[in-house]
């Protein structure tokens, strides 16, 4: 008879925001979750806060090494059976020509896809190779991924064609990825948020958060991280829904601006 293992989850950007709130709701349901993030600080009181069940994990998305680091550190505390991508904290806010007639930076563009689209690429593949090697379930599944697009991926803004792209991206890896690794019983699904009412956000100040609100049809204010968090946990257990993209946002639709 084989000795029950510890289940883990990790969690990119699991120091703040969405990720913050996706660590708070797995945590509680009694898994133990590795947040793997760049924000020291945030990071260590969140872990702290929470006590037993919960590492912190220096984790650069973008990096074999260090990805391949915080797995080593899931396997010793366990079966690692849930992943998270929720990381953020860049972007570029630029037109493909700027009003002065110069063109977009590359930079600019080059690092928002590596930060949201290859670091989820990173942690998908790495993390899947890990995941492949578990005992099964009864129902032969040996892992769940939830990644995080955005609804810019459908209605891209003026000067968000680097975001929008990234995001379209993660979208379109969905299915795809999902297909994939179909043969070794893991699902992939993403939730693609509207405008969510986080820390980040609140720096806008209330007239913007006010202004934001109004364009969501309803309910009229802006998605809670908790609420991501509940998706995010039901995509990680519903054992039929793979390969799906779901959208979170009060039925709102990006305008032009």
């Amino acid at each position: 008879m084989s000795t029950p293992t510890t289940d883990v989850a990790l969690v990119t950007g699991g120091a703040g925001g969405l990720g913050e709130a996706v660590v708070r709701r797995l945590h509680k349901a009694g898994t133990t979750v590795i947040v793997a993030d760049l924000a020291d600080d945030r990071a260590n009181k969140l872990v702290e806060s929470l006590g037993s069940g919960a590492v912190y994990s220096r984790t650069d998305v973008t990096s074999e090494e260090s990805v391949n680091s915080t797995l080593d550190t899931a396997a010793e505390l366990g079966t690692l059976r849930h992943v998270v991508i929720s990381h953020g904290g860049w972007g570029v806010a630029e037109r493909v020509v700027n009003r002065d007639g110069s063109p977009a930076s590359l930079e600019g563009f080059t690092k928002t896809l590596d930060l949201y689209l290859v670091g989820t690429y990173n942690i998908l593949r790495l993390a899947a190779a890990r995941m492949a090697t578990n005992e099964p379930t009864a129902a032969g599944e040996r892992g769940s991924v939830v990644a995080t697009a955005s609804i810019a991926a459908y209605e891209g803004q003026i000067g968000q064609t680097a975001y929008a792209a990234a995001k379209a991206g993660v979208v379109g890896l969905t299915l795809a990825a999902a297909r994939d690794l179909s043969s070794v019983g893991i699902r992939v699904n993403t939730i693609a948020p509207g405008t969510m009412h986080t820390a980040m956000m609140e720096t806008v100040g209330e007239d913007a958060l006010a202004k934001f609100a109004a364009n969501v049809p309803f309910p009229k204010r802006l998605g809670a991280p908790e609420e991501f968090a509940a998706l995010t946990e039901h995509l990680l257990t519903n054992g039929y829904i793979n390969g799906e993209v779901i959208r979170l946002d009060g039925a709102q639709r990006f305008g032009p601006r």
